[in-house]
This record gives C-alpha cells, sequence and structure tokens, in this order.
C-alpha cells in the first residue's frame, strides 16, 4: 500500500513570507504551488520551484480565483470561459518556471475556494478539467472523491487522483467542514496522524456532524497555512511509515 502525502505551498508573496515551506518540503512528497492569483509571486514561485527541485518533490499546479486580499477563499461569481482561461494562465505561469528548471508539471488541484465551488458546481469543474486537458491530457487532477467535479474530471478523459485531508473536518456528506464550524481544523499533529491511519488502511473518518463518513485517498493534503504543517506532517509521514504503508508521490 502506498499514499502520495502533498502540501499546499509557494503561498509567499513579494516580500511578504507565509507558509512553512522550508521545514514542509523534506516531510512531503508532492507540493501544490500558487500560481501567483490567489498567493504566490513571480520571484516566489521561481523560488519554491527551486525548493522542490532541491528535495526532489512532485511539483503540481495550485490555480485559484483571483483574490489575493482574501488568499483565494471567497468565492467569486466567475463564468467557465472565466474559470477555464484562468486555470489554463495560471498552470502556464507556474509550468515556465518548471520547464526553466527541467521539470516536469506533475498535477493540478485547484485551491481553496475555487476547488471547493467546483465540487459541487458542475460548470467550474468541466471548466477546470477542459483547461487542464487542453494544456496536456496526461496531467492528473486532483479531486475530491464522490463530487460532480470527480466526475467532470473522468468525463473529461483525465487521470484522477483522489484526495482526503486529515487535519480538515468533514461533514457526513462527505464534504469538507467550513472554516467558521467549530473543529473544523485540526492542529494537533497526533490527531491528525490518527485520521491519516484511518483513512487510508481504514477508507474512512469521523464526520464533525456525527457518525463517520467513507473516505477514498490516493494523497493526503496537508495546508502550508496550518499553524503547525511541519509538525502535522512529520506525525502523518511517521505513523503511515510505522504501520507500513509506503509514502511517495503518485
Amino acid at each position: 500500500m502506498r499514499i502520495d502525502l502533498n502540501a499546499d505551498a509557494g503561498e509567499s508573496y513579494g516580500v511578504y513570507t507565509y507558509g512553512h515551506d522550508e521545514a514542509l518540503f523534506p516531510l512531503v512528497t508532492s507540493v501544490n504551488l500558487a500560481c501567483g492569483f490567489h498567493a504566490g509571486s513571480p520571484t516566489r514561485i521561481r523560488e519554491a520551484v527551486a525548493r522542490a527541485k532541491a528535495h526532489r518533490v512532485a511539483v503540481g499546479a495550485h490555480p485559484g480565483f483571483p483574490d489575493l486580499m482574501g488568499f483565494g477563499r471567497r468565492e467569486m461569481a466567475l463564468s467557465p470561459e472565466e474559470v477555464y482561461a484562468d486555470v489554463l494562465y495560471q498552470i502556464g505561469a507556474l509550468h515556465a518556471f518548471l520547464r526553466a528548471e527541467g521539470l516536469p508539471l506533475h498535477h493540478v488541484k485547484p485551491h481553496g475556494a475555487l476547488y471547493l465551488k467546483a465540487c459541487r458546481d458542475r460548470e467550474t469543474a468541466r471548466a477546470i478539467a477542459q483547461a487542464v486537458r487542453a494544456f496536456d491530457p496526461g496531467v492528473p487532477l486532483v479531486v475530491l472523491p464522490g463530487t460532480v467535479y470527480e466526475e467532470e474530471a473522468r468525463q473529461a478523459g483525465l487521470r484522477v487522483v483522489l484526495e482526503a485531508f486529515p487535519e480538515r473536518a468533514y461533514l457526513k456528506s462527505g464534504q469538507l467542514a467550513p472554516r467558521s464550524m467549530p473543529g473544523s481544523w485540526i492542529t494537533d499533529p497526533e490527531e491528525a496522524a490518527r485520521r491519516a491511519l484511518r483513512m487510508v488502511l481504514e477508507g474512512r473518518v469521523e464526520a464533525l456532524d456525527g457518525g463517520e463518513v467513507e473516505v477514498r485517498a490516493e494523497t493526503l493534503c496537508i495546508h502550508g497555512d496550518n499553524p503547525r504543517a511541519p509538525e502535522v506532517a512529520r506525525a502523518v509521514r511517521r505513523a503511515l511509515e510505522e504501520a507500513g504503508v509506503e509514502v511517495r508521490a503518485f
């Protein structure tokens, strides 16, 4: 059994440093790098790509809504045509830096509000999938299982990679609990590690609103802005490896 451990990263912007990239990169097997819309800037993208190369970490694009002020976590009423263009534009931006370093684009995973909107809005999901296919139909798309987003990615003929979140709470519907809900954010490393093991070994995890939810995962995400992200990533990886799970990029 194997699992990828990914982190949202490259979220520093200009002179502002954000997240825990330096500590996280040695602990994960893939990263989702911001592409300049919700976070990231040209010099910081270049810096993050170089760091990923140094640590032999697979690099994916993390396109988001054009919302630097809100860190891409506020939903925007973009048309499918705008979503398509924005996603394709951001993939292209990151790809330029990857090509300069001789690295491939490993995957695409939308960020924040764009990701969550795709999970319930079919037109948004279809626009994202079509943008990835237009760039390169061989590039995998990371999705939340059991959503219209997964359905549209498969309909587009893309390789689909199923994702789970050990440091974010779930609702019994299978959706992530809104960040405004108490208990939606897990910062205790050992609790995150326990949840990660259940997700991988049992395919289940407790729901914040009662009961349990089925989880299918090929990659586990650690959010770079989690205040204890490095400790969480270290605890999750240690628990998985001690349980005999091979941790490597998909």
